[in-house]
């Protein structure tokens, strides 16, 4: 029996996730939600450059949540506040409807016991499980650094830097509004504001998340921020961006432990790669400090295509969404979060395997839980 499945949105990664559901034999699309009057009442095979399904776009929030489907791939674009998308997920769970989102709620633990139950009160409610996932976060640091720390006696600290081309990013809104790019310097805030919080709230829950699954306990995540300017007008695929404004952001944090840095994550994206303090640089850098230290890299490869449209960066945030279909089916109601296998794990008072105690962060959930699948509820019938 087929998997029947609801793509909401159809952005960039959005209409990624769609042709990827309509080429899958094992899915079946069910209903297709877009946030735009041009797309309404489209085939959804029209919009994915497809052959056409029968499924049309809507715009009726109600109409999808009445739908019946076993799964919600929810992909909108990111939004300030990060709270923005919280009533829609809820929505889809309490309908019985599971929802795998790449709109951030990777680890909604990281916001403290309140946040966390919101979400699996929906869950309890529809016997649902929400999953949050993309490549950063929810690939490079929840899966592939974690594992790689595994092979040490000892880390001192692990560093994480992400360093993207943002510049084939088509959509002003996210480009200008949402990534700061453009703006002037004078008036862009990297110590608070609406920015520095969407993405705190966004990435910390990587680092959270390491630390749990580490048994580290955290004292605080401290922001390290950056922006760089151009000394030329760039002309990119949402614009163009003045000489003397924004062209690169770099949101970086840091979870002390201790009163030192233990883990650090660098999300840099820049509109002009050609930059001196970004040129060359690989797509990410892992290094690990401790015995023994490592570096690992890891490049994205653009589709040998030139008829494609679509990019590597979208590519590699749908593959996780499709692959997780499976599994999130299969795990029981609540937040699913990915199986951790023996990552090094901090000692904790008693040279035991820690346990982490930061605040807005409960203990339990690390390296030696036998089922790193989440936040679960009792058991229950589907």
């Amino acid at each position: 029996m087929s998997v029947r499945v609801i793509q909401w949105a159809t952005g960039a990664i959005g209409r990624t996730c769609l042709r990827a559901v309509l080429d899958s034999p094992g899915l079946e699309l069910a209903g297709l939600y877009v946030y735009g009057d041009r797309k309404a009442g489209r085939d959804a095979g029209e919009i994915a450059r497809r052959p056409l399904t029968g499924v049309l776009a809507t715009r009726d929030r109600q109409l999808i949540v009445d739908t019946p489907a076993d799964l919600v791939i929810h992909a909108p674009r990111l939004q300030v506040p990060y709270e923005t998308h919280d009533a829609d997920i809820c929505a889809l769970l309490r309908s019985g409807k599971n929802v795998i989102t790449t709109a951030g709620h990777h680890f909604p633990r990281a916001h403290g016991r309140e946040r966390e139950e919101m979400f699996l009160d929906a869950c309890r409610e529809g016997g649902t499980t929400l999953y949050g996932v993309g490549i950063s976060p929810g690939v490079v640091g929840e899966r592939l650094v974690l594992a790689l720390t595994g092979v040490c006696l000892d880390v001192e600290h692990v560093s994480i830097d992400e360093v993207l081309d943002a510049s084939r990013t088509p959509d002003p809104n996210f480009v200008f509004d949402v990534m700061g790019m453009g703006s002037d310097p004078a008036k862009t805030d990297l110590a608070s504001g609406e920015l520095p919080e969407l993405y705190g709230m966004l990435y910390t829950e990587t680092l959270a998340f390491m630390a749990e699954r580490m048994g580290l306990a955290v004292d605080r995540y401290e922001p390290d921020h950056h922006v760089e300017l151009t000394d030329r007008e760039l002309r990119v695929a949402a614009g163009t961006i003045p000489a003397g404004t924004v062209a690169a952001t770099e949101w970086r944090w840091h979870a002390v432990s201790g009163g030192r840095r233990v883990l650090t994550l660098s999300i840099v994206w820049t509109m002009d790669p050609s930059m001196p303090r970004y040129a060359g640089r690989d797509h990410w850098t892992v290094r690990v400090t401790g015995r023994p230290g490592l570096t690992m890299t890891l490049n994205l490869v653009e589709p040998d295509d030139p008829l494609s449209r679509t990019t590597a960066g979208q590519f590699v945030t749908a593959g996780p969404v499709i692959r997780a279909i499976p599994e999130v089916l299969a795990a029981p109601p609540g937040i699913f979060e990915p199986p951790v296998f023996a990552p090094f794990s901090f000692p904790g008072p008693a040279g035991s395997p820690g346990v982490s105690e930061a605040p807005g962060l409960p203990g339990g959930g690390g390296s030696g839980s036998p089922d790193a699948r989440g936040s679960r509820l009792p058991e229950s019938p589907r």
